[in-house]
Parts: C-alpha cells; sequence; structure tokens
C-alpha cells in the first residue's frame, strides 16, 4: 500500500503534462526539494488546479509511489495571486523560487529555506521596501543557510570585494545571522543599496558559476 505524507511546503514550478495533469517541483519541509504529479490539475474546476501554481505555499498531502509523489490534497496558507500584477516585482519571484530550488535537495530538512523563502516573497508586495534591497537580503541569507557565505569572506577577500562600507558591512552581518523574521524590517539610502548590491553580486558569482536563467530575466526586465 502506498505512504501518505503530509508536508508543508511551496510550489516552485509548475508544467503540463499530458492533457489534464502536472507535474510540480515542491520545495518542502521535511522532504526537500521534490518532484509530484497532480493528476487532472489542468481540468476546469479541479481542486488541484489552483493550488499546484507557482508561489502557493500551503500543506500537501502526498502519496508516495515506488519511483515518484502525487499530489491528492493541498491546504493552502497563501497563494500571493496579487503578486502577479507587481512588475518587476514578479520576475524577483521566479528568481526566488529559482534559487531556493537550485540550492534544495531531496531528503534534505529545508525548513530555514522555506522560511526564508515565504518571508522573501512576502516582502516582495511591501511598498516601503525596493525589491533590490529584498534581493540582497534574501541572496545573502540563502547564501548562508547553504553553508557558502559568512561575514569573514568578505574581510579575507578585499580584493575581490573592494572597500566595504561600515554600513554595508553591517546589513551583511545582520542578513546573515540577525533574527529571519525581521530581516526586511529596515530600508536603505541608494548609496548604501548600490554597495550592497555590488557586494552581493560579486558573493552570487563566486558561489555560482552560471546565474539561474531568471536572474537573466530579471536583469532584462529591469533594464527595460
Amino acid at each position: 500500500m502506498s505512504e501518505t505524507i503530509q508536508t508543508d511546503g511551496c510550489v516552485l514550478s509548475a508544467m503540463p503534462i499530458g492533457e489534464n495533469d502536472k507535474r510540480v517541483v515542491l520545495l518542502t519541509r521535511e522532504l526537500g526539494r521534490i518532484s509530484a504529479f497532480a493528476r487532472g490539475a489542468r481540468r476546469p474546476g479541479n481542486p488541484l488546479m489552483a493550488p499546484c501554481s507557482p508561489f502557493v505555499f500551503g500543506t500537501f498531502t502526498l502519496v508516495q509511489g515506488k519511483s515518484s509523489y502525487s499530489v491528492q490534497q493541498v491546504k493552502v496558507l497563501k497563494y500571493f495571486t496579487e503578486l502577479a500584477a507587481e512588475q518587476p516585482g514578479v520576475y524577483y519571484g521566479f528568481y526566488f523560487l529559482d534559487l531556493a530550488g537550485y540550492y534544495s535537495r531531496e531528503g534534505i530538512d529545508e525548513t530555514a529555506s522555506l522560511n526564508l523563502l515565504y518571508l522573501s516573497v512576502r516582502a516582495l508586495l511591501n511598498r516601503h521596501l525596493d525589491n533590490r534591497l529584498v534581493r540582497c537580503l534574501f541572496e545573502i541569507r540563502l547564501l548562508t543557510i547553504n553553508g557558502e557565505f559568512s561575514p569573514d569572506i568578505i574581510t579575507e577577500n578585499e580584493k575581490l570585494f573592494g572597500p566595504v562600507s561600515s554600513t554595508t558591512a553591517s546589513v551583511i552581518r545582520y542578513a546573515s545571522s540577525g533574527p529571519m523574521e525581521k530581516l526586511y524590517t529596515f530600508v536603505l539610502d541608494e548609496k548604501n543599496l548600490l554597495e550592497l548590491e555590488r557586494v552581493t553580486d560579486r558573493l552570487l558569482k563566486r558561489a555560482i558559476e552560471r546565474p539561474v536563467r531568471s536572474r537573466i530575466i530579471l536583469e532584462e526586465m529591469k533594464n527595460k
């Protein structure tokens, strides 16, 4: 008999399969990043149609088969449908989903990354926050969670990162180790934000050989 599992998670991506089904990639708290089939999720009126879409956070009831999972039910916490109307906010959101997926793995507890993703997508809807700041803080914290960053890296690689002001250094330190629930509770002036972007961009290039595709699209949309 197949095992039924409940796990909190987020839909990172969804693609059509056949005439009526979807294949979704989920970032889950207990199971890590997994793929699952949602039978009938493309059929109008099917209860899985809306929940099996990117940016949906909730509790997923899954059936584990011999080689894959199937989505049986979703208790939705948040759809984030309003993000679709935010330009270029929605492109930041897709980038966040992609980068979280890049670092996540199956069979690993992804509680920290899932919580960060939820708070970061929500922050994109805060009109008092600059999306560029949200991106930098998200990247720094995600790199820290995955063992790719500590503030010492900047001081030990001054030739790579260049001079860093005390304000930017404090922001980076807070982003890497401050309370996650208070990560998006401040703003920066343009000068310090530009410096933070410069440092964070170099951090990403140091950690990832090739930028994820959605980051390239994001930059193209910002420049239009």
